[in-house]
Parts: structure tokens; C-alpha cells; sequence
């Protein structure tokens, strides 16, 4: 990200290429004992919601806030007490729509949330949560989401 960041006129725009940063989250119920993934259809996998920072967003957390409550339904806010981005991830999304593959420069927040998800979205426990993906950053996020919610929410 370091590498990239400088070199991108437009990093929150969707069309910068050949990377721009999106944001994403590990939602967590009140409790902290369960997490809420999102059946991403495009890519076929269950994983956190998130997205594009559009030009509303006052920053890439409030665009992890706002693509939680679009893609799960619950009232989502940020954890109090984990840092901000909670975890960073570089990743390569496949060519598709007629946009060549490029890189996803994920800014990944922590979040609390409440209520039943939407329709797509399902609250797991954190084992069927790390048996649901073999993917390894997201299985360290979900790692390091567990480990700050053990303590309280």
C-alpha cells in the first residue's frame, strides 16, 4: 500500500487502476461471540462486507459503516477500542464487466453491530466463521477480531 499510495491521482475512485483502496469490516454481535459474513455473489464466497469508498463518504470508515448496513441491514457502529483501520489487506480482483483485474487496497475496520441481518447476510460463531473460508487474510482478520472481542465489546 505504502508502495502504491503515492503513485494513484484518485485513490478512493473505482476507475484508478491499476489499485485504489477499498473498505471492508469484521462485524461482531454485541456479545463478541459471533461475526456476521456476506454471501458475495460475484465471487462466489461468504466473506466481510465491504466495498468502493464513494464521494459521499467522508473517509474509508465511514464507507466500512455504510457498506455494513447496506449489505447486512444490522446498525453497525465501530468497536470503541480497536485501531482505525483494524487491519489492511492487498488484494487482486479478477478481471470481470469489461475492468481488467486490479488490486483492492483493503482498509478493514472493526464493528459492533445489532439486530438480524439481512437476506445474504448470517451471523456465524467463530468456529463455522473460519471453517466458511480458507482464505488467509481473511481468516487473520477474523483471527484478530476474535482475540480484541474475547476481552469485551
Amino acid at each position: 500500500m505504502l508502495q502504491l499510495a503515492p503513485g494513484l491521482e484518485q485513490p478512493f475512485s473505482r476507475e484508478q487502476m491499476p489499485a485504489h483502496f477499498t473498505a471492508s469490516a469484521a462485524v461482531v454481535d454485541e456479545t463478541g461471540r459471533r461475526v456476521c459474513l456476506v454471501d458475495h455473489v460475484k465471487l462466489g464466497r461468504r466473506l466481510q462486507p465491504g466495498g468502493h469508498v464513494e464521494p459521499d463518504d467522508e473517509g474509508p470508515a465511514q464507507a466500512a459503516l455504510r457498506e455494513v448496513r447496506e449489505e447486512t441491514g444490522l446498525d453497525a457502529r465501530l468497536h470503541p477500542f480497536a485501531p482505525r483501520p483494524f487491519d489492511v489487506d492487498v488484494h487482486e480482483f479478477p478481471a470481470r464487466d469489461g475492468l481488467e483485474a486490479h488490486l483492492h487496497l483493503d482498509l478493514r475496520y472493526l464493528v459492533v453491530a445489532s439486530g438480524e441481518p439481512g437476506e445474504g447476510a448470517h451471523w456465524l460463531t467463530w468456529e463455522d466463521a473460519l471453517a466458511a473460508t480458507d482464505e488467509p487474510a481473511l481468516r487473520r482478520l477474523l483471527a484478530k477480531a476474535r482475540a480484541r472481542t474475547d476481552a469485551a465489546v
